[in-house]
């Protein structure tokens, strides 16, 4: 088959879409389709790239861009219905020379006023059934170019919509996303029963299933576990450089994979493999942590501190909660700014585990049960019901009187107190963090509730004026803020989504302590309100946090 293609035989609703577009081509616009000469040599029956485009972008209200024009026309192109001349496997935005795969012969059939009509009563469905299934022909475009000319690893993204989760990759660092974005390797195989490879045989590539299925094979047992798209194989030979331990034998028809190989894989991702650590139940991946340098010196006292920690990259709620307890400094002051893990935790847990999630989970960590002798579990249960009140007192001091709009919030902490007091009875250590605790169920209890009139704050940089600062009042749900979104961007492609549509959501509604809005395409915003700032995190719909603005 033609090395263009990915496919066999085209499927019937592209063929259908290429002869729907060719016929309205020649029904609106027939210059487009004709004989064209280039450096002495004659064409036949070409359209040329631009001018594809051109045209696409002026049949459909859902064509926003010219790139996405592009993924549509090579929906066609990587299965045959639409060929370059040269057979190049990319469709490009260029001078270059396409033909249609019915203009290949040379009888090829004009089509009737029957014809005509019934294109153009399709031509909308067939545009948009293009410019859903565009990105991914985009994507696929992008990861078969050579490594040097490939985009980067956000344009891969961008792409790449919700049809599929990459978990082999979405928890790595960006950095190491982007070193890898340069040596993917796009990789299809036509047929169910072709052999990846053999168990015994050298480990030479890592893979990762973007469309189809595998069935994994060991001598003996036959088929122990079937993989499906997002799950990746390979990498254990790699690691541990040793042969492979099953054979990979295809599923069905027309998949697809991307392909690190070995030497790629040793310099990007094996120092990542070696320093991850994965916590699994039930064979699925609950915490997922990277050791990095700490970056610490000796302390003035001469103590030797960690020289690495680990970062949480993925997990469940219930299980970063935990680790993030696990891991809480007993020994820093509340206020101490160094503890920043809690911090981040506290901050952002509303965009995982908002509080009628955390609440709960809170209580039943204070109680945790443990294993071991007596003193074991008596000492383990003190560092973490300590652990716990530490959480639950900055988690209280943060928040403030905004908890008083969360009703759950509020039986939870006096819940909580009441737990605390009766311990104190037993456990004389808890006692010292007891007043401090009153203390912030009392202030949050307490605290006088806003007017229910809506007021509007108006947040403004720099404002230091002693007037206004005494005027300042908690933002809380029913209140109009005006946000100015300050964003530096890196990446042409993400500032475009952003800038276009920011005006319409300079005004957003709080609702308790965060709120969400969307701003333009997969990404969104999520801010946090305190009582004097707002702080506003940009994301990506599937990504995660991409950055803070």
């Amino acid at each position: 088959r033609p090395s263009k293609t990915i496919t066999q035989v085209p499927s019937e609703k592209i063929l259908r879409a290429g002869k729907i577009l060719r016929n309205t081509i020649l029904s609106r616009a027939p210059h487009m389709i004709r004989d064209r000469k280039y450096h002495l040599k004659t064409y036949r029956q070409c359209c040329v790239g631009t001018e594809l485009v051109d045209w696409m972008m002026q049949q459909s209200t859902c064509v926003h861009s010219r790139s996405q024009a592009v993924g549509m026309w090579q929906v066609l192109l990587e299965e045959g219905v639409l060929n370059h001349v040269d057979q190049e496997h990319h469709f490009q935005d260029k001078y270059l020379f396409y033909r249609f795969l019915d203009d290949e012969r040379e009888d090829a059939p004009l089509p009737t006023e029957e014809e005509k009509k019934e294109c153009d009563e399709e031509l909308q469905d067939t545009m948009l059934l293009l410019s859903q299934i565009g990105p991914d022909a985009h994507m696929r475009m992008i990861l078969r170019k050579p490594g040097k000319r490939k985009s980067g690893w956000v344009i891969l993204y961008k792409k790449w919509k919700d049809k599929i989760h990459l978990k082999a990759i979405i928890s790595l660092y960006f950095k190491v996303k982007r070193e890898l974005a340069g040596v993917l390797i796009f990789e299809s195989h036509p047929k169910a029963g072709t052999v990846l490879f053999n168990q015994g045989e050298e480990g030479t590539s890592w893979y990762i299933i973007l469309k189809g299925s595998v069935n994994v094979v060991i001598y003996g047992k036959g088929v122990v576990c079937t993989l499906h798209e997002g799950d990746d194989f390979g990498k254990l030979a790699l690691v541990n450089d040793a042969p492979r331990a099953a054979s990979i034998v295809l599923r069905e028809d027309n998949c697809h994979f991307l392909r690190v190989d070995k030497e790629d894989f040793n310099r990007i991702l094996r120092d990542v493999e070696a320093n991850t650590v994965r916590l699994k139940e039930h064979d699925q991946d609950v915490l997922v942590l990277e050791k990095i340098p700490a970056g610490n010196r000796v302390s003035n006292q001469g103590n030797s501190q960690p020289q690495h920690k680990y970062i949480v990259m993925s997990g469940t709620p219930e299980k970063i909660l935990e680790h993030f307890l696990e891991t809480m400094r007993l020994e820093a002051t509340l206020n101490e700014a160094t503890d920043s893990v809690l911090n981040d935790f506290i901050m952002m847990h509303c965009v995982f585990m908002p509080n009628s999630q955390l609440c709960p989970a809170l209580m039943a960590q204070y109680p945790f049960p443990s294993q071991g002798t007596e003193q074991e579990k008596m000492d383990y249960s003190l560092n973490n019901k300590r652990r716990v009140i530490r959480l639950v007192l900055q988690w209280a001091a943060l928040y403030g009187d905004l908890l008083q709009e969360d009703e759950a919030a509020m039986a939870f902490l006096e819940e909580f107190y009441v737990s605390v007091s009766d311990d104190t009875r037993m456990i004389a250590a808890l006692k010292e963090q007891l007043p401090e605790l009153e203390k912030i169920v009392k202030q949050v209890a307490e605290e006088p509730k806003a007017p229910q009139k809506k007021h509007k704050v108006l947040l403004q940089l720099f404002n230091t004026s002693d007037d206004r600062a005494q005027k300042r009042q908690p933002i809380r749900g029913s209140d109009e803020v005006v946000l100015a979104f300050h964003v530096v961007i890196h990446f042409r492609q993400e500032k475009e989504l952003l800038y276009n549509n920011i005006l319409r959501h300079v005004q957003c509604k709080p609702k308790y302590t965060f709120f969400k809005t969307d701003i333009s395409g997969d990404f969104f915003a999520t801010a946090w309100a305190s009582p004097s700032m707002v702080l506003v995190h940009l994301h990506h719909k599937k990504y995660l946090l991409v950055q803070n603005i």
